[in-house]
């Protein structure tokens, strides 16, 4: 990597990283969400914690704790396509091209802005997690694995909604990016364990990819790592589809001239 490439992907991180923590309007929507599905799958639906077969031991906080995580950090993934699709709505983003050397650099920058977004968001949520007196059975190593799961999620996200953001150019591509994510998120075993669905719901959530991503988040909450590596393997093919359609979505944005 040139010390150019470096440069560019630098400048655009830090740019989209200081246009977020300086507004409140784009970093408090991925923040009010996560505590928002905590509160009211935690809280409203802890009872479903004590129905038969439940035997999730860390308990049902724990059990929604991993989920919020998982899809803060897809979300942080997304609202960067958000920023992404802005930038080129203003103009920016042709100067960036234009600027550019290496045009990969600016997608680096982009996603290492999300990791960071997505880092925040993190951090966040965890806190309320356990102010709010979740049981993390986890070690340190389990943890790390756990986010760093999420971290790859947020890559995944990021990726799928840059390549929308590079191809449609304006903010109006919004719902494409978030649309998708949201149905995989919502379609896999997010109030109770894969066992306990039933009908289409349950063959859905056994092929969609976000379960096997989300069954090792609350494993490794609960200290097993035996899922992780599934979830490793998951998250790279993911990523690298992703990334393919961003750089051919970034091809693109170059030869409309942005």
């Amino acid at each position: 990597m040139s010390p150019r490439f470096r440069s560019v992907a630098r400048a655009v991180a830090w740019r989209s990283i200081h246009n977020v923590f300086t507004n409140p309007a784009l970093i408090l929507p991925s923040v009010i969400f996560p505590l928002f599905f905590f509160t009211a799958f935690a809280g409203g639906l802890a009872r479903v914690g004590d129905i038969p077969g439940f035997d999730y031991r860390p308990g049902y906080t724990a059990f929604q704790f991993a989920f919020v995580l998982i899809q803060s950090s897809a979300f942080g993934g997304v609202f960067t396509g958000f920023g992404i699709a802005r930038d080129f709505e203003m103009g920016f983003g042709r100067r960036l091209l234009l600027a550019a050397p290496r045009r990969e650099a600016i997608l680096v920058g982009y996603m290492v802005a999300a990791v960071v977004r997505a880092a925040f968001t993190m951090l966040v949520v965890t806190v309320v997690a356990l102010l709010a007196g979740t049981n993390l059975n986890a070690g340190g190593l389990d943890l790390f694995g756990l986010y760093g799961v999420a971290v790859l999620v947020n890559l995944a996200a990021g990726l799928w909604a840059g390549g929308v953001a590079l191809r449609v150019r304006s903010i109006q591509g919004g719902p494409l990016m978030q649309m998708p994510v949201f149905l995989l998120l919502f379609l896999a075993p997010v109030y109770v364990p894969l066992d306990l669905l039933t009908g289409w719901i349950h063959a859905v959530a056994t092929v969609n990819p976000f379960t096997a991503l989300l069954g090792a988040a609350r494993d490794l909450i609960a200290g097993d790592a035996s899922t992780v590596g599934v979830a490793i393997a998951i998250s790279a093919g993911l990523i690298a589809a992703f990334a393919a359609w961003a750089l051919r979505s970034l091809r693109s944005a170059e030869a409309a001239g942005a």
